[in-house]
């Protein structure tokens, strides 16, 4: 049969043995790939397929090992058509005789492709004389020689392009390197991926862990957190406690250091005892022992400044002591004896300082000039020939002055609030002055700075009893209470201006009302005893003035009338009825007698110490009264019985003229006694 014939032909060198499969007599259908070229291989991966040689066998050995094996599943995956024409039936039509299909699978497909059925058959084909068998082989061998012409050309150019294809064998050669070095990074990447996944995964444990603890701390900490709290002390606050300055910030900080003692005594008696509380108090007691010896230092310190040259001590009182006077208390509740030890040296630099200063204080007071007003200024003697004798042979002339007469020295009390005088000023001072300009200055300053001091003691020693207080006071000022009593007497001891000296009693009587209203009840006892030296000095003085008038008198009774210089007054003719020169003077003073026992003049609270004030007074104008009048009387003996009434009308009308503008319970009687001693004698 042709069919065996042409499976019996030899096959090229190197080309695969023929498939045992039936081909069809009918014409064979268009290569895709172009006439004779065979498909090209396929290359598998991470390999190179271009060592070619230029061996023929081995570039068809190469060509033809993309060809599928045998046993394809082509035909299990691809069935023909079933309305589809057998080709057995189109041999059978053309050759004119039954064709036998030989044993085996019918193989619808060639070369791993599904034949399929020509777009155009070809009816009439040219056999040129040839047999269909010969026809076929012949197509054969074409074919053949085509495809081993295009093998060859194909040979010849894979040898051209041989060095191409080396170097890119090289390259792909570079290429695998650099993957598998990419791989190896791949890799390590991976197991570093793991890692770091490992370590989230134990962080991620960490992490519910540790929230499970703060959850849990939180828990704790809302149900000790206040009991904590109570006791415990921050840092900051030890800190300031041992290095910060003190302030009003290290005052807070000892407040809250004085708060934990507290809290932690109470722990620790409480019935619910604490040991974390007894674990503390050792560092509490520590931390109090600093601040102790740091308070210590702080008032020392204090007290060292007050004993510097012209120092101000109110400045340092307001500013340290009364701004820090909680370090005292804290002090004297953790540490009385040395709270004491610092209370002595207080009082004790204080009464120095105080004495000090009102020691020099005096000293500038008694470089004042001062009007001398003695016995030849009494009532009843005759100044002016007098003093003159006596200025005759004095170096330093007296000013003129009058010392009966109250003149503006009333001013001082409307003025009794003011400032003391400074002592620069009286040391330079060269206008004359009365008793009581040094008196009032020396008195406001020692009341002003004792009221003072008194505030001082009561704000800086709260818990101290009244007693204690007015220990401590008298202990600061005693020196000074008999400073100033010494300069009161020294004031008074030679004077007999007995208007001075009851102005200093109205003074001091202000200054008593001052203490009352600055709640200062311990400077008393100074003001009784300055009292009890002016009262008796003003009752030697009026003493004085009268025995001066009874003398007068007794003069008169023995037939002399020129006991006073009359001069200018027409009195010393016989028969005159002007009035006397005594009553012009006794009215001048009693008029300023007057005035300071006045309501107005005297400060005491109540009308009970008003009267008690100027009973004195009162005791002293009765007597006076009586020897002037005593005095007038003797003078009008002389006279003739008509010019008599009118002497003695005119002498108590001038009186009641001096007087008429006084005012008070005093005033207002005496009036009344001279209006009667007028309507007595038939004046009007």
């Amino acid at each position: 049969m042709w069919l065996d014939r042409f499976s019996a032909n030899p096959t090229p060198t190197g080309s695969p043995p023929p498939q045992q499969r039936s081909f069809s007599p009918g014409p064979r259908r268009p290569n895709l790939l172009g006439h004779g070229v065979a498909p090209r291989p396929g290359f598998s991966p991470r390999s190179s397929s271009l060592n070619v040689s230029g061996k023929f066998n081995s570039s068809t050995t190469s060509l033809n090992s993309a060809r599928l094996p045998n046993g394809s599943g082509l035909k299990q995956q691809i069935t023909p058509p079933t309305d589809s024409t057998d080709p057995l039936k189109v041999l059978e039509d053309i050759v004119g005789k039954p064709v036998h299909e030989p044993d085996g699978e019918h193989e619808p497909l060639q070369n791993g492709a599904r034949l399929e059925r020509p777009v155009e058959l070809i009816e009439d084909i040219n056999f040129s004389g040839l047999g269909l068998q010969d026809f076929l082989q012949r197509e054969e061998n074409e074919d053949l020689s085509k495809l081993m012409t295009q093998t060859t050309q194909s040979a010849e150019e894979y040898e051209r392009e041989k060095d191409k294809f080396e170097d890119l064998h090289r390259s792909i050669l570079a290429c695998d390197d650099v993957l598998k070095s990419v791989e190896v990074s791949l890799t390590n990447f991976q197991k570093d991926l793991g890692a770091v996944s490992a370590e989230i995964e134990t962080l991620q444990a960490r992490s519910t862990a540790l929230n499970t603890k703060l959850e849990n701390r939180k828990v704790v900490e809302k149900l000790l957190g206040p009991a904590v709290e109570e006791i415990s002390i921050a840092p900051a606050v030890v800190k300031r406690i041992a290095e910060g300055p003190i302030d009003h910030t290290w005052v807070k900080a000892l407040d809250d250091l004085e708060k934990r003692s507290k809290a932690i005594e109470r722990k620790l008696k409480g019935p619910d005892k604490v040991l974390a509380a007894s674990d503390l108090k050792p560092l509490l007691e520590d931390l109090t022992n600093l601040a102790i010896e740091r308070i210590r230092d702080f008032f020392v310190s204090q007290i060292k400044a007050l004993r510097s040259p012209n120092i101000n001590a109110q400045i340092i009182q307001q500013n340290a002591f009364l701004t820090y006077k909680d370090l005292y208390g804290f002090l004297a509740q953790h540490h009385s004896q040395l709270a004491e030890e610092i209370g002595q040296a207080y009082i004790n630099t204080m009464r120095w300082y105080y004495l000090s200063n009102f020691t020099r204080y005096k000293l500038a007071l008694e470089k004042m000039p001062l009007y001398t007003v003695d016995k030849h200024d009494a009532l009843g003697v005759d100044s002016g020939s007098q003093r003159g004798a006596l200025m005759a042979g004095s170096k330093a002339p007296q000013p003129a002055h009058d010392a009966l007469s109250i003149g503006r020295r009333v001013d001082i009390l409307k003025h009794a609030s003011s400032n003391a005088l400074p002592s620069h000023v009286a040391e330079d001072s060269k206008t004359p002055a009365y008793i009581e300009a040094p008196f009032h200055a020396f008195n406001t300053a020692l009341i002003d700075n004792a009221s003072f001091e008194y505030s001082f003691l009561t704000a800086f020693f709260p818990n101290v009893s009244f007693q204690t207080l007015s220990q401590y006071f008298n202990s600061i000022f005693s020196p000074v209470f008999a400073l100033g009593n010494a300069f009161t007497k020294q004031l008074i001891e030679s004077t007999y201006d007995c208007l001075g000296i009851l102005l200093c009693v109205r003074l001091n009587q202000h200054l008593a009302f001052e203490l009352q209203r600055r709640k200062c009840p311990v400077a008393d006892g100074y003001i009784n005893g300055t009292n009890m030296l002016l009262w008796p000095r003003f009752q030697m003085a009026m003493d004085m003035h009268v025995e001066s008038v009874r003398k007068s008198a007794s003069a008169l009774s023995g037939g002399g009338r020129a006991t006073l210089s009359l001069t200018g007054s027409g009195a010393d003719s016989k028969g005159s009825t002007a009035p006397h020169v005594l009553t012009q003077r006794f009215g001048q003073f009693l008029q300023g007698i007057l005035v300071l026992s006045s309501t107005d003049m005297a400060v005491s609270g109540t009308a009970e110490a008003q009267t008690s004030d100027i009973e004195p007074v009162a005791r002293s104008l009765e007597r006076l009264r009586s020897e002037f009048d005593s005095f007038l009387t003797k003078s009008a003996k002389g006279l003739a019985q008509g010019k008599r009434e009118r002497f003695l009308g005119n002498n108590y009308s001038l009186v009641l003229t001096i007087i008429g503008d006084t005012s008070g319970s005093l005033a207002k009687e005496t009036m009344e006694w001279f209006e009667q001693l007028r309507e007595g004698v038939g004046g009007e």
